[in-house]
């Protein structure tokens, strides 16, 4: 069996996996289905906004979304969602 480099909630899952902690769903269709729809409701793109930006945040926010392998205009969208969301924490510089 392949040895695969895993991160420390990757570990965990498999360890309560092979423990027993964790089960298969039994109705794996029907749920992957309800939670396709969630996600499709949740990211549904129904409004248009125009913003303007400095060159250099653009061309910042740019470099950020090719390090995570996705479009600018994706990236944006998801900072603005986990931020309307409260899930977005601004960094804390110490003094």
């Amino acid at each position: 069996m392949p040895k695969y480099k895993l991160d420390k909630e990757e570990q965990e899952i498999l360890e309560a996996f092979d423990s027993g902690e964790m089960h298969p769903m039994s109705n794996t269709k029907k749920e992957m289905e309800k939670h396709k729809e969630y996600a499709a409701n949740t990211f549904k793109k129904d409004k248009r906004i125009n913003i303007r930006l400095t060159s250099r945040d653009l061309s910042s926010i740019q470099k950020l979304a090719l390090r995570e392998g996705i479009p600018y205009q994706t990236f944006i969208a998801s900072i603005l969602h986990k931020y309307a969301d409260g899930r977005f924490m601004e960094k804390q510089f110490k003094t």
